[in-house]
Parts: structure tokens; sequence; C-alpha cells
């Protein structure tokens, strides 16, 4: 007896097999309730299908065949032609029935996919490696409560950026670098969307036209701003006040000389132009006088041109072929121009200069030779090289030639002394240049400064305050006092650079001189003592005795120094030389120093070595 089932037709006997066979369905048949519900379910569909698939067919067939007799009955051609054609049988025919195979299968996925839906249900954290599609992205549940659509802000419209084949399969990276690692690996988002301003429309007759900004309703009144200070500037309301003054001070003006017109019978409307009246012009120009006979434009009237005298004589006629140039006038502008200054040098650079400049003439002087155009030097013959220039005549006769050669030596130092003293400047040239130059530096500005002395009265500090302000070209006062002293020189800022250098560092104030043999500085002639006293002798003399008095007695020059209280520019010099003078009194010292300048004395009696901060 066979183990094998008899064959049916049936169409659900197939899938039951197939269900038993399979491994999904075997699998099935221990799933839970929900599952077998939902196969029978699906078996009870297709049959369904079945059915309303033949039903559909046998009714459309039904509808042609009712339009074919239509159409037959009002077309006899048509009929024929269909009556020549074989039949279709009218009878009802089965609808295609699909295989056991394609059922098989479709219920085979149908399992599989409910299998992996409850998989996922138990077990949220596994995936499905069986599904092919990704599911679609889920939409924003609607509704309220736990359903509630989320916030456009956080849901996350970024647009993701196209993945190859090779980025499919790798790992998830963070969104964000967590570690410093990750920041090189973390792709560049892409650069966001410009949002659109959105322009609002402006109500004309609204008073603010942009409500938003103000935060206030449309319509509303503006908000007053306050206004700032405006300081006038100083002296404009005194300028305006003169200008109204003048102003009127013209309008009376004019009244008054319209009254007075009025009055004495004139035209009131009286104007320069009515009274001033052109000369009428003259019978001849100046430039035409030398060419008429009668210094009158008539002559041309009554003599040609060519027919006037004096014109083509050469010794009368007052056109010649010279030509007069007018003298050239600078101009205003090139006296304010400023002469480029050479450029400073440092030695290295002067040296380096002048050996170019001489082998530059020495190529000059060897070409020119060359040419032909001068001739060449002479042989420069010294005793050292006699051998090597005049080599058959110095063996020949050599006491001839070292003679000879001595005396071209001797000849070409002589030159080259004349020539060094031809070139020197003469005594009065010399003094001529140097009065030049102090000169220049006086156009240059005059400047001035004041020093205070504790203690002149040694003889070489004398010498050297007065010397030093003679060579330097400075003109001032030197007032000996027995309380202190005071030298105020004035002069060019060279120079008075130079001097305050020896005033404060140059002269040792604390040394005595050394003794001369009985020599003494005349610090004053008799003649210079006289203009200081008025112009008497007798006061002179006095001053000359007190003053050798005062040099007899020893003074201590431990703490003595010197101190400059003032320093500035002057607009003229105010004396025409250096002189030293002894004064006694206070009096006496602020009358030599003259009215302008009798300050500096109270300035440096009162000066004390604590507010030495120059």
């Amino acid at each position: 007896m066979s183990a094998k089932r008899p064959h049916d037709d049936s169409g659900d006997t197939p899938a039951a097999k197939k269900l038993k066979s399979s491994g999904p369905a075997a699998n099935a048949s221990s799933a839970s309730a929900p599952v077998r519900i939902l196969i029978s379910g699906v078996e009870s569909i297709l049959k369904k299908f079945q059915l309303a698939g033949q039903a559909l067919i046998e009714q459309k067939r039904a509808e042609i065949a009712a339009k074919l007799a239509a159409m037959r009955q009002s077309n006899p051609a048509l009929a024929a032609a269909t009556t020549s054609k074989p039949a279709v049988p009218s009878g009802p025919t089965k609808a295609p029935v699909p295989s056991t195979e394609a059922i098989s299968q479709r219920v085979k996925r149908l399992v599989e996919d409910a299998q992996s839906r409850m998989t996922t249900k138990d077990n949220p954290y596994m995936s499905s490696g069986a599904a092919k599609k990704k599911p679609a992205a889920d939409a924003p549940p609607q509704g309220a409560g736990l359903k509630m659509a989320a916030h456009p802000l956080l849901l996350d419209t970024t647009p993701t950026a196209p993945q190859s084949k090779k980025d499919r399969y790798k790992p998830m990276q963070p969104k964000f670098a967590s570690i410093k690692a990750n920041i090189k690996n973390t792709p560049t988002p892409p650069p966001a969307p410009v949002p659109v301003p959105v322009v609002d429309k402006v109500n004309p007759y609204a008073s603010s036209a942009t409500p938003k900004d103000t935060l206030l309703f449309e319509g509303a009144p503006k908000e007053r701003a306050g206004r700032s200070f405006r300081f006038n500037v100083k002296g404009k309301y005194v300028e305006l006040g003169d200008r109204m003054r003048q102003e009127n001070q013209l309008e009376a003006l004019k009244q008054r000389i319209a009254e007075s017109a009025r009055k004495a019978g004139l035209d009131g409307d009286l104007g320069i132009e009515r009274g001033i009246k052109r000369a009428p012009p003259p019978d001849a120009e100046w430039w035409d006088e030398p060419l008429l006979p009668n210094k009158n434009y008539n002559d041309l009237d009554e003599y040609a041109v060519e027919e006037i005298p004096n014109i083509h004589n050469m010794h009368d006629s007052p056109i010649t072929i010279y030509i007069q140039h007018p003298i050239k006038i600078p101009a205003p502008g090139d006296k304010n121009k400023a002469d480029l200054k050479p450029m400073m040098l440092t030695s290295k650079e002067r040296k380096k200069l002048r050996k170019q400049k001489r082998a530059a003439d020495l190529q000059d002087k060897r070409d020119r030779v060359a040419m032909g155009l001068i001739p060449p030097d002479a042989p420069k013959v010294r005793l050292s090289n006699m051998m090597k220039v005049l080599t058959s005549d110095a063996v020949q006769d050599p006491t001839k030639v070292e003679a000879r050669i001595r005396r071209e030596v001797a000849m070409r130092k002589h030159a080259h002394d004349k020539m060094n003293e031809e070139r020197k400047l003469t005594d009065e040239q010399r003094r001529e240049k140097v009065e030049t130059k102090k000169a220049e530096e006086d156009k240059r500005g005059i400047y001035g400064a004041v020093f205070k002395v504790k203690v002149l009265s040694d003889p070489a500090h004398q010498f050297k305050v007065r010397k030093n302000a003679d060579q330097l070209n400075l003109s001032g006062l030197c007032i000996l006092h027995r309380n202190f002293s005071m030298v105020y020189v004035e002069g060019p800022l060279k120079f008075l650079k130079r001097y305050k250098k020896l005033m404060l560092n140059r002269i040792a104030w604390t040394e005595a001189a050394r003794p001369r043999g009985g020599e003494d500085v005349v610090l004053q002639d008799e003649e210079e003592g006289a203009e200081g006293a008025g112009g008497s002798s007798s006061k002179g003399k006095e001053r000359a005795t007190e003053a050798e008095a005062e040099q007899q007695q020893p003074v201590s020059l431990e703490d003595n120094k010197c101190w400059m209280i003032w320093e500035g520019m002057l607009r003229e010099r105010a004396f025409r030389e250096f002189r030293v003078r002894h004064c006694p009194t206070d009096s006496a010292a602020k009358e030599l120093l003259g009215e302008k300048l009798r300050g500096y004395w109270d300035q440096a009696k009162n000066w004390r070595e604590d507010d030495d901060f120059l």
C-alpha cells in the first residue's frame, strides 16, 4: 500500500500541504492565535477575489455581445463581414486561476512579515535582517496629548548629505564632536538658507511708519526726542553786534550825505562814475610817436607809410635790427623755496666717493692721452726706481743721473708747496669767512640765556667767561656783585649751546687760578668804565679801586657753583658786545640791564638751589 495521499483538485489542499512542509509554516503553527487568524483571513480574501473576477468577466462579455447585435442591425455590411468570420463561443469560460506555487509563495511572504513584526514588538532593540525596504520617515503624530505634533523648531530640518556606497555601511557618527580626534572627521554642515526679508507695507497715514520698531500700536504719536546742548563759539555775538553797528553807521553816513546834497541842490543819486572823467585819447601813442613826423595820426592821411621820412634811413630810423627784451624778474614764490640739503655721509662713504671720483678722472686722462689730445706725463723718476726706468743711462753715468733725479724731486716738491700756498686763504679772507658764517647764524634766530654764579672773583674764571663770549659772537653783560654774579648772553643757538657747555661743565668753579707772576686780568678799560658810569672818569676809577680791593681779599671756592636760570628765544639783540661790570648795589645792576631786562636780576637774586629743575 502506498503512503502517498490521493491528489485533490481543490485550491486549499496544496496550500495546506505547503504550510505543513515548509519551514516557516511549521514555525507558524507554534505562533500565537493572531497569526492563525491572519492566515485564515488571507485565504478567504483570495477566494472572494476569484469569484468576483469570474462574475465581472461574464458581465462584460454579455455587454459586448449586446453592442455587437445592435451594430449588426443598423449596418448590414458590418453584419456580413462579421458573419464571414468564425463565431466566438458565447458560452461561459473559466477565469485564469493562479497556480499553487504563486499562492504558496505569497502566503509564505505574509507569514514572514507577521513574524518579523511580532519579534520587533517583543524586543524593540532588535532589527530584522530580512527587511529589504527601509520604512519611510514617520510623519509627526497629529492630535492631542502624546499624539500632538512637535513644534517646527524642535524638528531636525537640516538636509542629509548624499551617501555613497562606501559610506552606507559605516558606523553612525555622533551629531557633535565629543573629543578633539573627532573634530577633523565631522562633516562640514551645509550653509544655512538666507532668510528673505519680509517687507511690511508702510502706512503713510500713520505717525509711525514702523510700529514694530517703536513697540507701539500703529497710529500712535511719536515720542519727543531730547535735544543736546549746542554751545556758541566765543565772540560770536560780539562779532554780530559789531557788524550791526557798522551797518547802522554806514546807513547814517549815507543819510547825512543825501541830506547835505539835497540842501546844496545837487542830485541825490551821486555816484563815483559821475565824478570821474576819462581822459580823451592821445593824438599819438608813445610807441608810434618816433614814426610820425608831427607826432600825430593825421600824418597817415598826408603821407603813405612808404613815404614817411626817417623810416628807411639807417641812421635816423627808429626801427633797428636789434630786439629789446624785458628784464627778467624773479617770481615772489622763489624766495620761499627751501634749498635741498646734501645727504649726510659717514667718513667711510666720503672716502669711497673720493676714491671713485679720482679713479674716474684718472681714466679720463688716460683716454685723452690714448687719443692724442694731451701729451703724456713725464716719467716720475726717483732714486728708488732709477735703475728700472733709466736702465742704460743709469749704468753709463750714474752720478749725472742721480743729480738730475734729485733736481727733479726738488722741483716737484717746490711746485707742490707753491700750489698749497696759492690755495691757502689770507688772514683777511679767513676773518671774512668767519664773519660771514657768524652773520648766517644770526639770520637763523637770536636766543638768550641767564646764568647765576655764586662766586666769580677768580681772574681765570672771568677771563674764560669773557673770552669765549667774544669768540662765539655772543653779546651780553656780566655783573659782578658781592653776593653773587649774573651772566646774560645772547646770540645764535649754535654758539649758545657751546657757551652753555662751558658754563655748566667745562669750567671748574671750585678750583682757583694758578699764580701767573703778578699779571693781572684787566676786566675793563677806563673808557668802558666811563661809559658804564655815565661818562664820568672819576666814578670809573672808584669802581676799579673797589674791584682791586675785592680781588685782594681771598674768597673760598669750595661751594662755588653755576646755574642756568633762564633760556629762550629773543626778537633782537639788546647789547652790541659782551661787557663785564662791577655793581655794588641792586639798583646799579638794574640800571645797567635796562628797563626790559631788569626782571632777570630779581629772578637771579631769588633763585635757590632747590629750584634747579633745569
